[in-house]
């Protein structure tokens, strides 16, 4: 495919031009990287010296995130993001995507949508990869001529998602539901529905959002539509693309659907995904693990999703809620060697996109979970029905988290086997953020050493980092001495490292030594 054509280059200055950018950031994932001095030398030509052009690689978290922190260090305008996205809002900067033409047999896939029709009983919905979306047309058209049906009155049977937008603008106010999606002419797609106006909001995100003439949905930068008188279960669903994290997001959030995948690479279709449903087993592991859990770490995984702070002070206010001390850790990527500096942290809870909010927690100390768990695992009382969300702004609340009651009764543990209290929040202003509060704490909870410290390590009873610290037998290097004046300072060796100066001097004193 041309080069221009699959980056989109008379496109990506048509919008540049259009907002007058002057310093634009072009961001990159690590497999498009070489293409990148060919693109800004594309972009450059037409654009000028007038516009700044600066790559972006390496993003501090997912790459199928808007990296407005990278951005921000170039004072960038504004973000042209290429590569796979999950489209999510952003909190500062407007962006553009480039989502790519990946390669399709369009005949290939059109006869094999007719086969599943022609096995089942069921409507087929047809989901597929940002980067399969510039041949959806085509294959509108090829499936409508194969079923012997006009394109414009295809049946009730083959139903199609369409692409959100591939611009983002962002919100004035990130905190609430105004995140504005624009597509490129100017109008919006709301669940399947176009305005030309000028201005037009998305309502709340979410799965299944009542309207007037269906249920719409949107997931991983996909939208639809279906009629007030099905089901999201009644339907087939038809994935075009890899088994990539938006497949996955795709399997967990629709897992009480039956889900085939056309691999357009290999051109054949993939019906058993029993190890993506194996995940929600061990995430339903996880969770139960996490009731157990006294202390909190908060994994704060994206800098620039719109509604991040929200989500955060929510899950503050969840833990604190459930009586549970939290820490929030910002630090990038999270690998095994990071989290292990933190082994107070019994489970972590990672606020990122959807798309990469999942963790394979098995290398690490602790359990990694999602917003969404830890809503099922400090909700006293919540019981998991087998919904699965990984949006979290699909959790989003206007009153705050569900509040916990306050009751002191005995909850059974699956992992210990046995019933367990949980210990209840203290209201004597300990958890108070002032400014003495930590130092405070650390100091009450260094008076613990003495009063059997490994009790509370061998129990799991400590109940915030400073107790957890106490009874640890390794405090590090700065120990308290008895005699705290400073010593004389004392004159160090002088000369090399294969002798030095004193060394030869103690040789010559003592006869017959070699020098």
């Amino acid at each position: 495919m041309d080069f221009e054509l699959n980056y989109e280059i008379s496109r990506t200055i048509d919008y540049l031009r259009a907002g007058n950018f002057t310093r634009v950031a072009l961001q990159f994932p690590d497999e498009l990287l070489k293409d990148s001095p060919r693109v800004a030398k594309a972009l450059r030509s037409e654009l000028g010296a007038a516009v700044r052009l600066f790559v972006m690689a390496d993003s501090a978290y997912g790459s199928c995130c808007v990296d407005e922190i990278g951005a921000s260090h170039v004072d960038a305008e504004c973000v042209v993001h290429y590569g796979h996205a999950c489209m999510s809002p952003t909190s500062t900067l407007p962006a553009m995507f480039v989502f790519g033409k990946a390669s399709i047999d369009i005949k290939d896939c059109a006869d094999l949508i007719g086969h599943c029709l022609s096995s089942t009983n069921k409507p087929i919905l047809v989901l597929y990869g940002l980067e399969y979306s510039h041949a959806l047309m085509h294959l509108k058209t090829v499936v409508a001529e194969s079923l012997g049906l006009s394109h414009s009155n295809s049946g009730p049977m083959v139903n199609y998602s369409d692409v959100i937008g591939s611009v983002i603008n962002p919100s004035q106010d990130c905190t609430t539901e105004k995140d504005q999606i624009w597509s490129l002419n100017g109008s919006i797609t709301n669940a399947g529905f176009t305005s030309g106006g000028d201005e037009k909001k998305i309502l709340k995100f979410g799965n299944g959002r009542r309207m007037e003439n269906g249920t719409c949905y949107e997931l991983g930068g996909l939208t639809w539509s279906i009629p007030s008188d099905h089901k999201i279960e009644d339907h087939l669903l038809f994935w075009i693309g890899p088994e990539n994290s938006a497949f996955t997001n795709v399997v967990l959030t629709f897992n009480n659907c039956e889900i085939i995948r056309y691999d357009a690479d290999e051109r054949r279709l993939l019906e058993d995904f029993s190890g993506q449903r194996r995940i929600l087993k061990r995430r339903y592991y996880l969770v139960e693990k996490a009731k157990d859990a006294n202390i909190v770490g908060i994994l704060v995984g994206t800098l620039g999703c719109a509604g991040y702070l929200r989500i955060i002070q929510q899950m503050k206010e969840l833990i604190k809620g459930a009586g549970k001390k939290s820490y929030t850790l910002v630090m990038g990527r999270p690998n095994s060697a990071k989290l292990a500096n933190f082994p107070e942290c019994d489970v972590f809870v990672y606020v990122s996109c959807a798309q990469t909010a999942l963790l394979d927690s098995k290398e690490f100390l602790a359990p990694i979970i999602t917003p969404f768990e830890a809503a099922l695992a400090f909700g006293r009382g919540r019981q998991w029905t087998g919904e699965y969300v990984l949006n979290f702004h699909d959790l989003m609340v206007s009153s705050g988290p569900e509040a916990v009651s306050g009751t002191e009764e005995a909850r059974f543990s699956f992992i210990k086997g046995g019933y367990m209290e949980d210990i209840q929040p203290e209201e004597n202003g300990e958890h108070e953020e002032r400014s003495l509060a930590l130092a405070e704490t650390t100091e009450k909870s260094l008076n613990l050493q003495s009063q059997h410290p490994n009790s509370i390590m061998f129990k799991g009873a400590a109940r915030s980092g400073s107790e957890f610290f106490a009874a640890r037998s390794y405090q590090g290097l700065n120990r308290q001495y008895e005699n705290l004046a400073p010593r004389a300072y004392v004159i160090g060796r002088s000369g090399r490292a294969s002798g030095y100066a004193d060394e030869k001097m103690q040789a010559k004193e003592s006869p017959g030594a070699a020098v």
